[in-house]
């Protein structure tokens, strides 16, 4: 029997299997307003057979969009745009969804990547970032505005409305973004975290806004909604965040109630020195899993059936999360049920592609 197709509860949530489709960003929507797009994108992966679908990056404060472009979760509008692309996954299938709730943080104010990703100024048309402490991404770029007291309770309030906006949407879970070098992780950092307040310098300061943050999303998400956290586990950097402390994060997370904790890495610094190959973070993720017994999910270049089901059969995480793979490939939970004999769901629409002699890969969700 597969594990990877094997059933999994994230906190209140059940999971028909452990694919996850990873958050990525899109660069797609008009004043935080999902588009068209989204419903093409979002609604192809919702016809995959993972077993839960997380929601690029949404920013819960205009200021803290990586781009112009982000989609965001902040006013009546784009809860109504992105409301209309969750209807129609919800009519048509019957995957979990989760929404994953951001703050870019100094990354801020940034071209599309295919347009070079740069920081755009403000006579460009862009806007000035805001951060832990006045110490910009790139050394020589100009310096973000360092949050006083009232801009850190209005991001922490402002995650929290965001998160109550996406219970009335019906998500099924809420991903705290608090990784790859965005707003909480540069509070976690003490690359980024200069100050020397409440909010920085030992690692219980450093880690406050991100475990304050996430006390106060659990208190206003009904109980059956499931809420996690995405982290770097490491900045790949000397003096900087790194497993240790990641891992004292994810034991302070699970006694505060998170359903997961989804690891990742890197982001923080241009400095960062990555060694890169298949599956190169899933040791940060079987490392917390141990230490913790937290519900982990690995992810970063997973592309294969079987190495997939080799990470979470052989106790490295519960679940696997994908991204540029899913992309390559939408029908990748098929393809990988196929290899493992395993079965994913499929619209009836879609089963007379069902190769002859698997017959028992393919099975209708049923909502149609």
């Amino acid at each position: 029997m597969s594990m990877l197709f094997s059933p999994l509860a994230l906190g209140p949530l059940s999971l028909k299997n452990r694919v996850i489709i990873a958050p990525m960003c899109q660069y797609s929507a008009v004043d935080g307003q999902a588009q068209d797009w989204h419903m093409m994108h979002l609604g192809g992966l919702a016809l995959s057979g993972a077993g839960l679908l997380i929601t690029e990056a949404t920013a819960v404060l205009p200021e803290g969009r990586i781009s112009a472009q982000d989609l965001g979760l902040y006013d009546d509008a784009t809860e109504a745009a992105l409301g209309r692309v969750v209807q129609a996954i919800r009519k048509h299938s019957p995957i979990p969804l989760a929404v994953q709730l951001a703050h870019a943080g100094r990354k801020a104010s940034t071209a599309q990547p295919w347009l070079g990703g740069q920081p755009v100024p403000v006579e460009s048309g862009g806007w000035l970032p805001v951060a832990p402490s006045a110490v910009p991404y790139t050394p020589g770029d100009p310096a973000p505005k360092a949050l006083d007291a009232a801009g850190i309770t209005r991001v922490r309030e402002a995650f929290v409305t965001a998160a109550g906006r996406a219970a009335r949407l019906g998500f099924d879970a809420v991903e705290l973004h608090a990784a790859h070098g965005y707003l909480l992780h540069e509070f976690l950092s003490p690359l980024s975290n200069k100050r020397e307040d409440e909010y920085g310098g030992d690692l219980e300061g450093r880690m406050r806004l991100t475990l304050e943050t996430f006390t106060a999303m659990r208190e206003a998400l009904p109980a059956q909604l499931a809420l996690g956290v995405r982290i770097s586990a490491t900045d790949w950097v000397d003096g900087g965040w790194d497993l240790e402390q990641s891992i004292e994060l994810a034991r302070r997370l699970k006694n505060m109630g998170a359903a997961y904790i989804h690891v990742s890495s890197g982001g923080l610094s241009p400095a960062q020195q990555i060694t890169l190959g298949p599956g190169y973070q899933a040791p940060f993720a079987e490392a917390i899993r141990k230490a913790t017994e937290l519900t982990t999910i690995a992810v970063g270049l997973i592309t294969e059936a079987g190495q997939a089901e080799s990470i979470v059969a052989g106790g490295q995480a519960d679940a696997v999360a994908l991204g540029r793979a899913m992309l390559f490939d939408p029908r990748w939970p098929w393809h990988a049920a196929a290899l493992l004999g395993a079965q994913a769901d499929c619209p009836p629409q879609y089963l007379r592609c069902q190769p002859h002699g698997l017959k028992t890969l393919l099975a209708s969700n049923g909502r149609f």
